[in-house]
């Protein structure tokens, strides 16, 4: 295998990133933008020992499941994986992830995951943090080329709402009419480094992540955001002055309007601040959030502990089915928000308790608490054996394990299925369209 060197070949699968893999000499090679079934000269670009990443020179024979991509930023921009792809391709594979993991991670040899459960493709996000780059004299947003942080400029991001991409834009003339400076990483100087957008039910919000809390012609800028924006219910200023790439700082303040927003997800009604987690593809979340209660089979009778509960979502969906439900959360302001969104939503047999999952179950299991169902949504990381060993402990009838990762999900199940558990069943969402992230819900039944 040789670097630059040109090869003819065909590619034959993806990798859990979403390229494809070609074999050339009995070796793999990674293929970004390719599909299944592309027949191809591909040009090495980097050789491993064990592997090589290439590029397609030539396509002789398109893949069937290749389509034109409806994004002009596509593939320069980070953000998407498989607009070259067509939808039912698309989902194929994402259940074709999640079974790949948990037959080659978990061992689960018998399983078969489905195609994922589709949502609509474009404007699904009800969230958008747009970075912002300056080029000749005019300011645009856009999102970070691959493994970088060089802002690929777009006017219209075909995943974001129409609501998000009218702010951004609106935001970007008032800096232009203004003089106003975006923030440069390399360095340190200029005032706005990210626009913020999240979308509700029935309006919007918006918050600048700048590194004062002053802003020039503030006034104007507001008038230009109602004006783009009609439902917009608050517009808030999120100080971030650290010499980092993270996007948010901790303190917030109120420019104009609400400090927050309202949404309501299956009848309930939550208060999203610019720090509260919360599922970015709403309809969807609705569909998966549905099938961990299916899973969950709740009764009257029941308690329910819900790990990782955030703001709560899912802790007082269950609360609404059983005796009591028990949410648990590292954040503090996360518990804050659950506390207050029980109360808003006249819940009373929901209670919230800070503190790292591992511990908390831990002492919870050493009080005596035997819940008839424990539902876990751990962060991509997946769940520590100690949370593991109290969650066996605990001996709950059902485990419903909501993932955003396969592998760390197949490693947590088969850890699970080691302590007395037998993995039932397992579907996969798709969160995510044209990425290559996929979210599972999977049921785990005492044996």
């Amino acid at each position: 295998m040789q670097k630059n060197k040109i090869y003819e070949t065909e590619i034959v699968g993806y990798t859990a990133e979403g390229m494809g893999v070609a074999r050339v000499e009995g070796m793999a090679v990674f293929v970004p933008n390719s599909a299944m079934g592309d027949r191809a000269k591909i040009k090495i670009v980097k050789t491993q020992k064990n592997f090589a990443y290439g590029i397609i020179s030539e396509l002789i024979r398109p893949s069937e499941a290749r389509i034109t991509p409806q994004c002009p930023a596509f593939p320069k921009c980070g953000g998407c994986t498989f607009l070259h792809l067509n939808y039912n391709e698309e989902l194929r594979l994402k259940g074709q992830r999640v079974e790949d993991a948990l037959r080659r991670i978990g061992g689960f040899d018998d399983i078969h995951i489905a195609p994922a459960y589709p949502s609509t493709r474009n404007g699904y996000r009800n969230k958008a943090q747009f970075p912002l780059t300056q080029e000749y004299g005019r300011t645009f947003f856009g999102f970070y080329r691959a493994r970088s942080h060089d802002v690929v400029p777009t006017d219209h991001c075909i995943i974001q709402s129409p609501r998000a991409n009218a702010l951004a834009k609106a935001v970007c003339r008032w800096m232009d009419e203004y003089g106003v400076k975006a923030y440069n990483e390399e360095t340190g100087e200029g005032l706005i480094r990210h626009v913020y957008v999240r979308d509700g039910e029935k309006g919007c919000h918006l918050c600048l992540v700048a590194t004062s809390r002053r802003l020039p012609h503030a006034d104007t800028l507001i008038d230009a955001a109602r004006m783009a924006a009609p439902d917009l219910e608050g517009i808030v200023i999120n100080i971030n002055t650290e010499r980092t790439n993270r996007i948010l700082g901790s303190e917030t303040v109120t420019l104009w309007g609400k400090d927050r927003l309202t949404d309501d997800l299956l009848g309930l009604k939550f208060e999203l601040s610019p720090l509260s987690f919360y599922q970015v593809n709403h309809t969807q979340a609705q569909e998966l959030y549905r099938k961990a209660l299916e899973y969950a089979a709740l009764k009257s009778t029941d308690t329910a502990l819900d790990l990782y509960c955030g703001v709560g979502t899912i802790t007082l969906l269950l609360a609404r089915c059983c005796k009591q439900a028990i949410g648990n959360e590292i954040v503090p302001q996360a518990v804050d928000n659950a506390n207050e969104n029980a109360a808003r939503n006249g819940i009373e047999n929901a209670r919230f308790i800070l503190g790292d999952a591992g511990k908390v179950s831990e002492t919870l299991k050493n009080e005596g608490l035997r819940p008839d169902v424990i539902v876990c949504d751990p962060p991509r990381k997946g769940m520590d054996e100690l949370t593991i060993d109290s969650i066996a402990a605990m001996s709950p009838e059902r485990i419903v394990y909501v993932s955003c990762d396969p592998a760390s999900l197949a490693r947590d199940a088969r850890m699970l299925c080691g302590r007395g558990y037998a993995l039932k069943k397992a579907e996969a969402f798709d969160m995510f369209p044209g990425t290559a992230n996929v979210e599972t819900v999977a049921l785990f039944v005492k044996e």
